[in-house]
């Protein structure tokens, strides 16, 4: 059982295609360890890092809450798709782990709470902004259209405090 007191809202679970992992990928340091705290074997970002990083995931629904678990095993970044609903307590341990990250999160807003302002106010963070919002997979299906524009807040990572990327065009 959880120790904390943060419950994930199931309809936060939306899975990230490959078109929206790509543009992060020439930030990575090669050959190094990715851990994935929100990702099962079957993530995209698990199978696509898996190309060049060592990766390791853990999930909720494997009795691996990102809130009362991390990987034995050192770890050098943090990358995923976290829920949404829990943004807040997600960054707070974050930047809490000191480690180099970059979260795939809706910008609308982020600055909006004052923990989250006091957060993201006293610690060093970088943006990747899209060209266009990023279509995501739920229940199985192939979004279009989703009401919502998508970030990477990132951490110790990009080269700059923004970052502008286009995606492929996918059909």
């Amino acid at each position: 059982m959880a120790n904390h007191q943060f419950k994930q809202n199931k309809a936060d679970e939306y899975y990230t295609k490959n078109y929206a992992i790509v543009p992060l990928l020439p930030y990575l340091p090669q050959k190094t360890t990715v851990w994935c705290p929100f990702d099962t074997s079957d993530s995209n970002f698990v199978k696509l890092l898996s190309k060049n990083h060592n990766v390791i995931h853990s999930h909720i629904d494997e009795g691996k809450d990102f809130f009362d678990y991390e990987p034995e095993q050192n770890y050098d970044l943090i990358i995923s798709n976290p829920p949404y609903s829990l943004r807040e307590p997600i960054l707070e341990r974050l930047f809490g782990l000191n480690k180099p990250f970059a979260m795939l999160i809706n910008e609308a807003g982020l600055f909006d709470s004052k923990k989250r302002y006091g957060l993201l106010s006293t610690h060093k963070f970088e943006i990747m902004v899209f060209d266009r919002r990023i279509d995501y997979i739920k229940t199985g299906i192939a979004l279009k259209g989703v009401p919502f524009k998508s970030i990477y807040l990132c951490s110790n990572l990009l080269p700059n405090q923004f970052v502008f990327e286009r995606v492929a065009n996918v059909l």
